[in-house]
């Protein structure tokens, strides 16, 4: 049975190009049908791609995402355009990182939401990113993030 209100998507069900740049994506949200219930979502992005702001050279990440949602869930079509967005954007780790983390936190307002940035090594280093905001809700569980610690991933 479809929903009394249709959420209000505009790329879902569309051809839609990928967008320039992170800053003119579109990030959509729908309601969340289960509102009262804690749980957690994740959402991975293993093959995450950026520019380094200095070289233009590309990096590149495993990004996992996951949130304890309240009113509102990240529509997920807009989210990979979002996140693909960043292919021919120049800018650190920790900015790459930090920035989706914020953008959806601000877009969701979700009791919880952490997200990983596991970046493969540029210069013989891998940065890893995390940054976390609201509460885990009592009771739920949250599994590891399932990346290990850099010795050649793959």
């Amino acid at each position: 049975m479809p929903p009394k209100d249709p959420p209000d998507v505009t790329l879902l069900g569309q051809h839609v190009a990928m967008p320039d740049n992170p800053e003119s994506a579109v990030l959509e949200r729908v309601p969340n049908p289960q509102a009262d219930t804690d749980y957690v979502a994740r959402f991975t992005q293993p093959e995450f791609t950026s520019l380094c702001p200095v070289t233009g050279q590309p990096d590149f990440a495993h990004l996992v995402i996951d949130y304890a949602p309240g009113e509102w869930l990240v529509e997920s079509k807009s989210l990979k355009l979002y996140l693909s967005s960043f292919r021919n954007h120049g800018a650190f780790h920790e900015d790459c990182t930090v920035a989706i983390g914020k953008r959806l936190n601000d877009l969701l307002e979700p009791k919880f939401l952490r997200i990983g940035g596991y970046w493969y090594p540029r210069g013989g280093m891998p940065i890893d990113v995390f940054w976390q905001t609201g509460e885990l809700p009592k009771g739920v569980w949250l599994p590891d993030q399932g990346v290990s610690a850099y010795r050649g991933r793959g």
